[in-house]
């Protein structure tokens, strides 16, 4: 791993953008947790709305998708979030990066004021899900149409640059975050995301203390692994983009 030699303060307000519930969590919920230790005003962008996230051929799909509104809510606070939780509601597996979209993840970048924007890396190689590609795509091409005052002009809030673009799932990391001491906070983020417990945690009896702790442990190793390749204790691993 070529690591970047980048030192990131803690911006001001940030904002995460991924393609379905517990995907923010997943691929930067620690870093996003040190932040807002430190003051860092955090902001969650959803979006698809979840519905095909379960095993199950006969759930009550629109229950689901209320569902992890009130989960990803949960997973924001459990990071210390104190920013918007916004879901853009394009149905699960079918998001696509088009114009409409980028006027509204742009919007939020507005809104929010973000400095640091992290989203899905779309050049990842060999990625099946679609919907990380896409949103991978609104990320990007969302920080371009926020920072130009002719995008979208007849938004109610003012064009705005934000400083960094952190891609997770990255192809090529070329920087790690220290997140040494958020690991907990980590887990328990994506433990408020109860609907996935046996699709994504491997977590078969909710209330078994046992299985919840062997995630536990399953997150800090998978930490410990990444901080290692940049001589930390725990990390999470980015591509870099500074050339806003």
């Amino acid at each position: 791993m070529n690591l970047l030699d980048l030192s990131i303060a803690t911006p001001a307000a940030a904002l995460a953008i991924a393609a379905h519930p517990d995907d923010i969590e997943f691929q930067c919920g620690a870093t996003l947790a040190k932040w807002a230790a430190d003051g860092c005003v955090v902001n969650h962008l959803i979006c698809t709305d979840g519905a095909k996230g379960t095993w199950d051929a006969n759930a009550d799909t629109a229950a689901l998708v209320e569902l992890r509104q009130v989960e990803q809510r949960a997973a924001a606070q459990a990071l210390g979030a104190t920013g918007e939780v916004v879901f853009l509601g394009a149905v699960d597996g079918e998001l696509e990066a088009n114009l409409e979209r980028r006027a509204m993840v742009a919007e939020v970048i507005r809104r929010t004021k973000a400095n640091v924007v992290l989203g899905h890396d779309p050049w990842k190689r060999y990625r099946l899900h679609p919907d990380h590609r896409a949103a991978g795509w609104l990320a990007i091409d969302g920080v371009v149409a926020a920072r130009d005052p002719h995008f979208f002009p007849d938004q109610p809030v003012p064009h705005h640059r934000p400083d960094l673009l952190l891609l997770f799932e990255a192809d090529e990391p070329n920087h790690v975050e220290d997140v040494d001491g958020f690991s907990a906070a980590k887990a328990e983020a994506l433990l408020a995301h109860r609907s996935q417990f046996i699709t994504t945690m491997e977590i078969t009896d909710a209330d078994d203390e046992g299985q919840r702790q062997a995630f536990r442990d399953r997150i800090d190793a998978e930490l410990r692994e990444t901080g290692a390749a940049a001589n930390l204790a725990r990390g999470e691993a980015y591509h870099a983009i500074t050339d806003l």
